[in-house]
């Protein structure tokens, strides 16, 4: 019987596609086809591969808690954070394919010159090398969040902070790891979103969720509700319409505090995220450049919505590397609606 699983499997894997022959059979139409935004999807692919392998231990050695220092946010910097960071960095700058990388556990962006000290790499990379980290402790999926964009300034000289400072809207490629019960890979690069999962026994990322879409509606809202009396007066009658017995409502409350994770099941489910300002967090807490504008791409590529409240996400013009925005996400009926009930609330 054992045998007969064995070939099932793999006359499945078999008749799927790799990631890596994906993104051989989609490299033409990439906006820029030279080979090396593919290059960088690939080493994702790879460091992913190595994070997921530390993750899925983490609570077997000494790599789970605080790292006892802060990010530049001022929050506590988990031991599996540090490691994801460096490990997606080392990875990105070992293959000499990007002139720059920002991360939101670094406080500034690095610039990547090539082996002959050239700066003659076109793209640069932005990322959360680890969102919602303080779950691992409790084994809550957690996940990684990269962008890829074009840089603006001449090749080959080093690069600037507009290289980083770019609106959404000139991303060219986006994704998330999810790091749970399977780990997946998720990306975009304008033309619609595939997920990948990982086949742990041979290490190999299959096409799995091809052409992954937003119902245009959804019965989902995620929002962190203890600060309720924080939001804002349009969050607070978006969060009471949901709540309203009419029609199709009331609507299903899921909030895992995991940004990958709730995201990943909106995209599936149908449903909406928000992360709204408060008193608490007068901007908003998620970063514009590393979480709201690579998970906006996907959305919309998805069929989705993404917006502050009031003004569409990737159109935003950034002005600093660790600027933090309101995010409202997902199925575009349900962001029209939130919109509404912000603009009638000013």
């Amino acid at each position: 019987m054992c045998h007969k699983h064995n070939y099932i499997d793999f006359a499945m894997e078999e008749r799927n596609t790799t990631l890596g022959e994906f993104i051989i059979e989609n490299q033409n139409s990439f906006q820029y086809s030279t080979g090396e935004l593919s290059r960088i999807i690939n080493s994702i692919r790879l460091a992913a591969k190595v994070v997921n392998y530390k993750v899925n231990k983490a609570g077997l050695v000494d790599i789970v808690g605080a790292a006892g220092e802060q990010n530049i946010q001022g929050e506590d910097q988990q031991k599996l954070d540090v490691f994801a960071n460096e490990t997606f960095i080392q990875t990105l700058i070992n293959r000499e394919i990007v002139c720059g990388i920002a991360s939101e556990e670094n406080d500034d962006f690095i610039t990547v010159a090539g082996a002959d000290n050239s700066h003659s790499n076109k793209y640069v990379v932005l990322m959360d090398p680890l969102d919602g980290s303080s779950n691992i402790d409790v084994n809550v999926s957690v996940g990684t969040i990269f962008s890829v964009f074009r840089r603006i300034t001449p090749v080959g000289t080093p690069v600037q902070a507009e290289d980083f400072l770019q609106p959404g809207i000139n991303q060219v490629a986006a994704g998330y790891v999810i790091y749970g019960t399977s780990t997946m890979l998720v990306y975009t690069t304008g033309h619609g979103v595939n997920g990948f999962t990982l086949n742990p026994a041979i290490g190999t990322f299959y096409l799995s969720h091809p052409n992954m879409t937003y119902s245009e509606d959804g019965k989902i809202y995620s929002i962190n509700e203890g600060n309720y009396v924080h939001f804002p007066q349009g969050v607070k009658d978006y969060i009471k319409y949901c709540q309203k017995e009419e029609g199709d409502r009331p609507y299903t409350s899921r909030y895992i505090g995991s940004l990958v994770s709730d995201f990943h099941r909106n995209i599936i489910k149908g449903g909406i995220y928000i992360y709204p300002t408060s008193s608490k967090a007068p901007k908003g807490k998620l970063r514009l450049l590393y979480e709201c504008n690579p998970m906006a791409f996907l959305a919309e590529q998805a069929g989705g919505k993404a917006s502050d409240g009031f003004k569409r996400i990737m159109e935003i013009q950034p002005t600093e590397l660790h600027q933090r925005v309101p995010f409202f996400c997902g199925s575009k009926k349900m962001v029209e609606k939130a919109e509404e009930f912000m603009q009638d609330a000013q």
